[in-house]
């Protein structure tokens, strides 16, 4: 087995003492008498009648035959198992973390790189975590892992660098490589990095079950990071000289925000990259975004690109009308033929996913970039017999054999009942929607379609949505929270940035905007590649760090 993934791919029981390789060993830590137990789960996530959560964040996969659990990546929208993919947003996320390991596997196995022995400084641990740290009465627990690297730390004083997991497993190089790595590497830091529950292998074997899933909230994720803390203070005889800074990007951006927001006592500062931390039922900004990043001549859009795009999916939403369903299914290589209105709807949303995953992580080299798709999109066919009228559709139809060249898919499945059947047996939380006049994709996609879903897959009202979502922004602040030392850190070209605070704050929170940039891509090592914006920036989170 490759030397560098053996800590991902072999599962260790944990300690029962909660101790970790090589640290020394402690007892177990309770959940501390300062989180309050009043404190209902949120982020949506209020429990229904069926004990089921709004904020169900994330899930995983457990093969029946091998017991393995495996990840089913998600964009804050769907998640999506491998092997019966639906949505193409989710996959492309996770596309983007498969694309970050295997760099930097590449980098580790080089001579330069392993001449230091980086891997032999990387820990793995566990800590027994309250699977309901709000109910004293359920004495259920789950194990947690996480990695400790203690290379550069200067002891017994030096700051602590916490990289917060998401909506998937940690991996050993989230404490090798990043740019919170390098300014660990520059402030002598103690490098932790602590995977989110319910992924990974920080879950049950009953965890999937849907009567589990109101305990994987945003806010038991932060009591647990508490516990965390307290339990990594002890077994390092850490104190008050001992500054914690906190890291994370997309939805553990939030959490590390949160963290800091929640628990001021316990975390110095935070950096929030990409952190989509205002909740909100109708996110149609996201697609308009998109449109602005397709006509942005600085990253390789036009007007021109635009257009073509709109006038792709106003072709095939008028094929489909005209009852042509067999000849979309064919031109698109669809796994079914898409007759009724919500397989067309699947459709539909999955070809804008393709373009969604490419602006949101344009230059990222995950699926293709701006300049790449409008270069598609805006070509001259030279082909005669291709009537000029459906050039767009046809541009469209190549963007999506690009795609599934590229993903190794035989097909692509827009089955709903498929989807909403994979979905109770996964996490469900938000859609984008397409119902305004400056979204680029088909309205077909509309806020009522996209509800239905929370209401089928896990028995949530539709009309209970607002209150919850309410409720959600009240309790963290939305996009104006009153945090102070939090930095939020987003890119021009991210959709997720109108979910995010990019405006400096009376309160305190301060920002980083990047011209030009993607989702999270602050968090990588600087590359020769980078735009100066993004350079710059990263001088900036270094500048906010040192303080």
């Amino acid at each position: 087995m490759d030397p560098l993934w053996d800590i991902e791919h072999q599962h260790k029981e944990p300690n029962q003492d909660n101790s970790f390789h090589g640290i020394g060993q402690s007892s177990y830590v309770p959940c501390p008498q300062w989180i309050s137990h009043s404190q209902h789960p949120v982020h949506a996530d209020e429990r229904d009648e069926d004990g089921t959560g709004a904020d169900v964040v994330a899930k995983q996969h457990r093969d029946e035959d091998t017991g393995q659990v495996t990840q089913r990546p998600t964009l804050r929208g769907v998640e999506v198992d491998p092997h019966r993919q639906r949505r193409i947003l989710s996959k492309i996320n996770q596309r983007f973390r498969d694309l970050q390991a295997r760099k930097h596997k590449e980098f580790f196995l080089t001579p330069l790189a392993s001449k230091s022995k980086p891997l032999q400084h990387v820990k793995e641990g566990w800590i027994h975590q309250p699977l309901d740290h709000f109910n004293r009465q359920n004495v259920k627990t789950f194990t947690q892992r996480f990695f400790v690297n203690e290379a550069y730390w200067q002891r017994p004083d030096g700051p602590v660098f916490l990289f917060i997991g998401g909506e998937g497993p940690i991996y050993n190089f989230d404490v090798l490589a990043g740019h919170h790595v390098d300014m660990a590497i520059e402030h002598r830091a103690l490098l932790l990095a602590v995977e989110h529950r319910f992924y990974g292998d920080s879950i049950n074997p009953d965890g999937l079950k849907t009567e589990n899933l109101a305990d994987l909230s945003s806010q038991q994720a932060l009591a647990d990071l508490a516990v965390f803390h307290q339990y990594i203070s002890q077994s390092f005889n850490l104190s008050r000289r001992n500054t914690w800074i906190s890291f994370g990007g997309s939805y553990s951006g939030s959490l590390s925000a949160w963290f800091r927001g929640k628990f001021p006592n316990l975390v110095y500062g935070a950096v929030a990259s990409s952190a989509p931390v205002k909740a909100k039922l109708d996110f149609s900004e996201y697609s308009n975004v998109v449109g602005l990043g397709l006509m942005n001549e600085a990253v390789g859009g036009s007007e021109k690109c635009l257009a073509k795009v709109r006038e792709a999916f106003v072709l095939v939403e008028a094929t489909l009308l005209d009852g042509n369903f067999t000849k979309v299914a064919g031109d698109f290589g669809c796994c079914q033929t898409p007759k009724n209105p919500d397989d067309q709807m699947e459709l539909m949303q999955n070809l804008a996913d393709i373009i969604m995953g490419s602006v949101q992580y344009n230059e990222e080299g995950v699926l293709m970039s701006i300049k790449e798709l409008c270069g598609v999109m805006t070509e001259t066919s030279h082909n005669a017999t291709q009537e000029a009228e459906m050039e767009a559709y046809h541009r469209l139809v190549k963007l999506s054999q690009m795609y599934h060249s590229n993903s190794g898919e035989s097909c692509l499945d827009v089955s709903h009942e498929k989807t909403v059947k994979d979905l109770k047996d996964t996490s469900h939380k938000n859609h984008q929607t397409c119902e305004d006049t400056t979204c680029p994709f088909s309205g077909m996609v509309t806020l009522q379609a996209q509800t239905k879903i929370c209401t089928k897959v896990f028995g949530i009202s539709q009309h209970s949505l607002p209150s919850r979502i309410a409720f959600t922004n009240s309790y963290y602040g939305g996009d104006n929270p009153n945090t102070y030392r939090v930095l939020y850190v987003n890119g021009g070209v991210d959709p997720w940035k109108e979910l995010s605070v990019v405006q400096d704050s009376s309160e305190g929170s301060q920002t980083v905007f990047i011209k030009d940039t993607a989702h999270c891509a602050d968090m990588s090592k600087e590359r020769p590649t980078d735009r100066h914006s993004l350079m710059k920036a990263r001088q900036e989170i270094e500048n906010h760090v040192a303080r």
